[in-house]
């Protein structure tokens, strides 16, 4: 074939060369068709029904949109209000406040937000010209997929949670065993609603739709806060004198269950306790991933969305290397020493309990360390790169940058808290010293990470240009059909295209090695603390500088957030991947 080809006379090469033309040529004349179509759209506008075309100009949407948003924020706002209030009673007045009380109180929240969910596919989404628009930016396969992790192991949870509350309903409420039930069905029909719906721009009941979404996450934000507490209350390591943390698998099986005279008549009641505490962290995960794509649906009602520019990425480890298996390392090594620390960390042994301190300081410090350089080498790329910034509203973006930074502030506050304790009582021990070093680098690293992932997100994506490729010309090749023929040059009848796989650019390569890296590294920083590690806890420093009360209150609440983090920002440096 390529000897005819190169036998070919002179004027045949000149026409199957004006018969090729390049990828650019024919993605500009779809990008003109495309606008075309674009432009055809905003012409069948007006043909609409009137209330959505009114509601995209003039004061009536402006005032239509701000009494719904009033409206839904007030609903969330008296949920959330209510709710801490009956989380706190029932943490520092059980016997006024009953954790049955407020598991009443969401049992009635899960039930309400189910029925909005139902109604809203059954009936708001079947409307004509309810969705006009899709967020291509909103609901991510990646996240959908993680929603869907954390539900399967939700729903393992209030199984455990149900067989363990039945082998106590003899001396037990049965509203402990409606509410794991009731929360497994709100699992169920919350991640098929929003694997379907997360993408939705709604155009019609937009101030019932708004209330519903607030609803939703006021429901989830409590079911969160309510596992927060009781998994913090389960961590929590009281001492049994001013002087001494004692046990803490005595601490644990003492705040295991509210009534330690109820028996529980189910051989294994242990296992399934002990296993639905471990689940904890997913069921927390799952709340919030499940509240921040509420809260995106809530920003995209009425919304009308251009998302003509918008690239798909796919996710694949190709010419990236040194990242994930360095990021591989920290992980095992961060899970070796997570076992052993467990394990030695509830010796009677001072010395045991030392060397796991000293090991898990040591182990963590290692880990920021490198993620701070790692980071800073990333920003560096960036200010060599010289990518351009996404223009325009975008919802998740934005929620993404809020949560990261907002969420940083939990773990900041624990070093920084850790810090001035140290240095208050003074920096006597190589345990004390590894604890300050452990914290300074931790605030450091934060603050590295932070400024790499928001400007990765905030960056144009990377058009995927490492393909050559060359479309055939239909029309052309039927013009000179004949001389083909006479060449015995053969050419499908359909367009042809050549790609070329080419190495990544060196920059881009090395980013994607150093996200890959730092979302490795965030998932062990997540898995540790997630798990039960509290060496906040074991390392009697914050409580005889703060008072225990007040440690316990520090750590209660800024940990979480902490672990938060850790999650949201494994989501995040995903994102950077893929669009690097």
């Amino acid at each position: 074939m390529f000897s005819s080809l190169s036998e070919a006379p002179l004027t045949t090469g000149t026409a199957l060369a004006g018969m090729m033309s390049t990828k650019e040529e024919l993605e500009h004349q779809e990008s003109q068709i495309s606008t075309v179509q674009h432009a055809g759209t905003h012409v069948a506008l007006g043909t609409r029904s009137a209330s959505i075309a009114l509601s995209s100009t003039g004061s009536w949407r402006d005032s239509t949109r701000s009494w719904g948003w009033l409206l839904s924020g007030a609903v969330l706002v008296n949920v959330l209000v209510l709710g801490c209030a009956l989380v706190s009673g029932s943490v520092f007045n059980a016997q006024h406040v009953t954790s049955v009380h407020l598991q009443l109180y969401l049992v009635a929240l899960i039930v309400s937000t189910t029925v909005w969910m139902v109604f809203y596919k059954a009936y708001t989404c079947r409307e004509d010209e309810a969705v006009l628009y899709k967020d291509l930016h909103a609901g991510p396969v990646w996240l959908r997929g993680g929603l869907v992790l954390f539900g399967i192991c939700s729903l393992i949870m209030d199984v455990f949670k149900i067989a363990f509350y039945v082998g106590r309903v003899h001396c037990d409420s049965p509203v402990k065993i409606v509410f794991p039930a009731v929360q497994a069905m709100f699992v169920l029909v919350q991640t098929y609603f929003l694997w379907l719906h997360a993408k939705d721009c709604v155009q019609v009941q937009r101030n019932v739709t708004r209330s519903g979404l607030m609803l939703t996450l006021a429901t989830n934000l409590m079911i969160w806060m309510m596992a927060v507490t009781e998994e913090s209350l389960h961590q929590t390591v009281y001492p049994n004198d001013t002087r001494s943390f004692g046990s803490r698998s005595l601490t644990l099986k003492a705040s295991a269950s509210d009534d330690s005279s109820c028996v529980c008549t189910i051989a294994a009641c242990n296992v399934f306790e002990e296993g639905y505490y471990y689940l904890y962290p997913f069921n927390i995960e799952y709340s919030l991933f499940a509240s921040a794509m509420a809260y995106v649906m809530w920003k995209n009602v009425g919304r009308l969305v251009d998302d003509h520019g918008h690239h798909e990425h796919r996710f694949h480890m190709r010419d990236v290397l040194i990242g994930p298996a360095t990021g591989l390392l920290v992980l095992v090594a961060g899970l070796t020493i997570f076992v052993v620390y467990e394990v030695d960390v509830l010796s009677d042994e001072p010395g045991r309990k030392d060397t796991a301190l000293i090991m898990y300081y040591v182990t963590n410090t290692t880990t920021v360390v490198l993620m701070t350089v790692a980071a800073a080498a990333g920003c560096a790329v960036y200010r060599l790169e010289q990518r351009e910034h996404a223009v325009g509203k975008n919802p998740t973006r934005s929620l993404d940058v809020g949560l990261l930074v907002g969420a940083s502030v939990g773990q900041l506050t624990v070093s920084y808290f850790t810090i001035v304790a140290v240095i208050g009582i003074g920096v006597g021990g190589l345990v004390n010293a590894l604890n300050l070093a452990w914290s300074v680098l931790t605030i450091v690293e934060l603050c590295v990470q932070n400024i790499f992932i928001i400007e990765g997100l905030r960056r144009e994506p990377h058009q995927d240009t490492r393909r050559a490729s060359i479309f055939s010309n239909l029309l052309a090749l039927q013009a000179h059909d004949e001389r083909r023929r006479s060449s015995n040059v053969l050419t499908p009848r359909g367009s042809i295209a050549i790609s070329v796989h080419k190495p990544l650019p060196w920059k881009r390569k090395l980013l994607k090695e150093i996200s890959s890296f730092l979302l490795l590294s965030n998932i062990i920083l997540w898995i540790i603390p997630a798990f039960g590690a509290r060496p906040q806890f074991d390392n009697p420093l914050g409580a005889d500088f703060y008072e225990f009360s007040m440690w316990v209150a520090v750590v209660n609440i800024g940990l979480p957030f902490g672990i938060f983090y850790r999650m949201h920002s494994v989501a995040s440096l995903l994102e950077v991947y893929l669009t690097s």
